[in-house]
């Protein structure tokens, strides 16, 4: 969004993927273009490299064949099972990761970010051949998440974590402030304009009439849908006319 990231918005905000695709990623990554004079001179060597009339390409350690081969037979043949010792991390860990959130309302972990853990510490074993997970590969498997999908999920406006923002796209702040707009447009339709019809952009100017803080129309119609689904008003989409009744 804006053609590059707005750390003042959340990585739904940024990336723009509906939640119900980002969730389904075990680890997310931020990986940003912050200027460093060594990584800049760095990629502009090899990249300056790449038209030379006999490029430098870098060399590897492994033949790319033989890291084929491994992959394909740790894919097919290596099927890892959780010890005693791994099962007991991965509980304690889930339950750690649940408890950062501080308060009932914000939630820093779910049952499939435990799922999650559990396929990054069967590919850890698999990685070197072991047919056992064990402990430290779930201690590595929760680093990974608090360092990558947790970081994602921290709300730039309170700097908690809250995984709703990945798996629905709202904060609990998000919930709180849309409840309260819900709540103050209940308010205004009952006493002034019951029985009424009115259009959004009329209940936005009576909204910001008596509060001082700039409401925009997205937050209106998503709280005239909210108290729609509780059938305290009527909402028609379409015409995005409110019937009070």
């Amino acid at each position: 969004v804006e053609s590059r990231y707005n750390p003042r918005r959340s990585v739904v905000e940024n990336i723009q993927l509906p939640p119900t695709l980002l969730s389904r990623f075990d680890l997310i990554y931020l990986i940003l273009d912050k200027p460093n004079p060594d990584n800049d001179r760095r990629l502009a060597k090899h990249l300056v490299s790449l038209y030379y009339e006999h490029p430098e390409m870098p060399q590897t350690k492994i033949d790319q064949s033989l890291l084929r081969d491994y992959i394909q037979y740790a894919r097919r043949f290596v099927q890892p099972q959780i010890s005693d010792p791994a099962e007991r991390e991965l509980i304690e860990g889930y339950l750690e990761m649940r408890r950062l959130g501080g308060s009932a309302k914000t939630i820093t972990a779910t049952p499939r970010q435990l799922e999650s853990l559990i396929r990054l510490s069967e590919a850890l074993a698999r990685m070197r051949w072991d047919h056992t997970v064990q402990q430290y590969d779930v201690i590595e498997a929760i680093r990974l998440m608090k360092v990558a999908t947790q970081a994602a999920a921290t709300d730039p406006r309170t700097g908690t974590i809250d995984m709703d923002m990945i798996t629905t796209g709202r904060t609990a702040l998000d919930r709180d402030t849309l409840e309260k707009l819900a709540n103050e447009i209940r308010g205004m339709l009952t006493r002034d304009a019951k029985g009424q019809k009115l259009h959004l952009t009329d209940i936005r100017r009576k909204i910001e009439q008596q509060s001082s803080i700039e409401v925009g129309m997205n937050e209106v119609q998503q709280a005239v849908q909210q108290l729609a689904d509780e059938r305290a008003i009527t909402y028609v989409e379409r015409t995005q006319q409110v019937i009070v009744r």
